[in-house]
């Protein structure tokens, strides 16, 4: 058995039975039914992600997953390639966005070179290349299937690398220009959504520039006949390594029920591939925050998933992913930390709510 379909078969539904234990204990906290809001959904789905009746989220890694996208050669980017190699090195002396909020939350920074288009040296950087980037996909595939393979299980291990290391969440990000026409592409193909309905302007096209994307992702959707593809074979053709890694985290990282925060429009994407491959992770996706990025949208409602903020973010990076991490902190607190009514002696119903004598 490969290691792919291994993993898969391992990922098992979450444990209703601790989730509502850990419902029922929720209901006796010291505040009003439902007062908390989705801070109790989380708790509960955390529970059922960790089996544990008080799970904690200790010790977050963050996973920032590079590679680069030869559809830019059709002028879908305001950004020349060139960036994605130096924003790795910006990464891994400290300096990005994604470093300062990791920072704030006291995790580590991983970064992994699934697919960046040349050399890049250094000896904190997590080297896992597939190819020196994809290939235009307007032309040719992005990819073969057994690259896009390669680069799920290259996210595999190094979530599992991260895993073994203890800690208790993990964030992806992700960097390279070109990226959000992969995850447009991914998208329309997986959700049947118009293209148009899922293109922004990414790292800022004009509105000119706009309409050519989506002109050409409408075009290369034809020409990759990806209608009648398997999911693979959509990552394949139209996909980005990136994507394909950190769906490989995704995977992961559920096999071993450690929760994962997903940041924004490509990280989504990534988590669409890793639905498409076993649909039982669905319930255990936590979507950092809604991109301004317009495709997301389509996401949410093709999985029925909500975003836990809107910032109007759209960096990537996992910074969207970081900036939720406390939310998931809070979850399992009240857990742990607050009162029950049966702690004040108060005898409480779950069938009968009171307000908060507080």
């Amino acid at each position: 058995m490969s290691p792919i379909n291994e993993i898969l078969s391992s990922i098992k539904p979450l444990d209703d039975q601790v989730m509502k234990l850990v419902s029922d204990h929720v209901d006796q906290l010291t505040k009003p039914i439902g007062a908390l809001g989705r801070i109790e959904e989380l708790a509960i789905q955390l529970a059922g992600i960790t089996r544990k009746e008080r799970p904690t989220v200790k010790s977050p890694a963050v996973i920032v997953c590079a590679g680069d996208h030869g559809i830019v050669n059709e002028g879908v980017s305001a950004y020349p390639q060139e960036l994605t190699k130096l924003m790795i090195d910006n990464f891994i002396k400290g300096r990005a966005a994604i470093n300062v909020l990791a920072n704030q939350i006291g995790a580590n920074v991983t970064v992994v070179d699934v697919g960046v288009n040349g050399e890049v040296n250094h000896p904190s950087l997590v080297v896992k290349k597939v190819k020196n980037g994809t290939n235009n996909f307007y032309n040719e595939d992005a990819m073969s299937e057994q690259e896009a393979i390669e680069a799920i299980e290259a996210g595999m291990d190094v979530a599992q690398n991260v895993i073994d290391q203890g800690h208790e969440a993990i964030i992806i990000g992700e960097m390279g220009i070109g990226n959000t026409t992969a995850s447009s592409a991914l998208i329309a193909a997986f959700t049947n959504a118009d293209v148009q309905d899922v293109v922004g302007r990414g790292t800022g096209l004009t509105e000119e520039g706009q309409l050519q994307k989506i002109a050409i992702i409408k075009e290369a959707l034809e020409r990759r006949n990806v209608s009648e593809a398997s999911t693979l074979q959509v990552l394949a053709r139209v996909g980005g390594l990136e994507i394909a890694a950190l769906a490989g985290v995704l995977l992961q990282a559920t096999a071993n029920r450690i929760p994962v925060i997903v940041d924004g429009f490509i990280s989504t994407a990534a988590a669409l591939v890793a639905y498409e491959l076993c649909p039982t992770i669905k319930d255990y996706l936590i979507i950092s925050h809604q991109s301004v990025e317009p495709g997301q949208k389509a996401v949410f409602e093709y999985l029925d998933k909500k975003p836990l903020l809107s910032l109007d973010l759209r960096l990537g990076e996992g910074t969207g992913a970081a900036l939720a991490y406390p939310l998931l902190d809070a979850a399992t607190r009240i857990l742990t930390e607050m009162a029950t009514f049966a702690d004040l002696g108060i005898e409480k119903k779950k069938e009968e709510p009171i307000e908060n004598p507080l």
